[in-house]
């Protein structure tokens, strides 16, 4: 027999569950539709069509259907889209990856080391989350350009610190253990027992924070393309999409809306993905 208060109990597993697949299966239909878009029969992104500027969402030309529109060069703007979000998804998982990979090591050796080197790392980390992300990536931008690897590797190098935090407070709990002691006494070096020993605990709320983080950095992506100091034009971003269609929001509203939609899109799967992942495994991030 099921009780009432067992039901009451299952209800927010199947919840959690429910967000987690939900979450995951839109950021997957993105994901793969824009891989795939190359493959697809859309007009070419880049290609202009005068002829056919400011077209409606459902409009069909010679180049084929523009299933939500054309732009101010008569480009078609899902194809635009698709692409502008293969170029965005690549940036933003390209400077996770470093953020990540910088503010674990960066935060095992604080933790684990400490002394000196946690107090020079600690301090880092506290400049680094006092300078607004978006005024640093601007000054950086403004000095060495926009090209493609100086926004990874600024996006990556402004995002290490939360990452740092959470290896460091995960490993000086970690450290004390009985067996990490043991591989101490046995004589074992620090990078041996950092990535041997260490790293494999941290693996699990380290993913769980990057699956956290990456909406931020999709924003922050978005940003700099919407102020033009990101990648330029015609090349799409979402982000430079959005910056364009500005101009054009009264006669052509669909220029913001739909990359709109798209970036609220990878938000909210990645919010609903990090958010199940954070609840199922209880890892505390602080």
């Amino acid at each position: 027999m099921i009780s009432p208060l067992s039901v009451l109990r299952r209800k927010p597993r199947r919840r959690l569950y429910g967000d987690g697949i939900l979450g995951g299966l839109l950021l997957a239909l993105i994901i793969l539709a824009a891989l795939l878009s190359p493959w697809l029969p859309l007009p070419d992104p880049l290609t202009n069509s005068l002829a056919d500027t400011f077209l409606p969402p459902g409009s069909h030309t010679a180049s084929g259907m523009h299933w939500l529109g054309t732009d101010q060069l008569g480009r078609d703007m899902l194809s635009r889209i698709l692409a502008g979000s293969r170029l965005s998804l690549f940036i933003v998982l390209m400077s996770a990856s470093i953020a990540a990979v910088v503010g674990s090591l960066l935060g095992m050796l604080a933790g684990y080391v400490g002394g000196w080197l946690d107090a020079t790392i600690m301090r880092l980390m506290d400049i680094q989350l006092a300078v607004p992300f978006i005024l640093l990536i601007l000054l950086v931008m403004a000095l060495f350009g926009a090209s493609l690897s100086n926004i990874i590797v600024i996006m990556g190098v402004t995002s290490w610190a939360i990452y740092a935090r959470v290896a460091r407070a995960k490993t000086l709990e970690i450290r004390e253990l009985e067996y990490i002691e043991a591989v101490r006494a046995m004589g074992f070096s620090t990078p041996r027992i950092l990535l041997r020993h260490l790293l494999p605990n941290l693996a699990t709320p380290l993913i769980v924070l990057l699956t956290l983080d990456i909406p931020r950095l999709i924003v922050l992506e978005a940003s700099i393309g919407f102020l033009g100091v990101g990648i330029q034009p015609p090349t799409p971003t979402l982000g430079n999409l959005i910056g364009e269609g500005r101009s054009y929001m009264l006669l052509a509203q669909w220029l913001v809306l739909y990359p709109g939609l798209f970036i609220v899109a990878l938000v909210v799967g990645c919010n609903l993905l990090g958010d199940s992942l954070l609840r199922r495994t209880q890892i505390r991030l602080d």
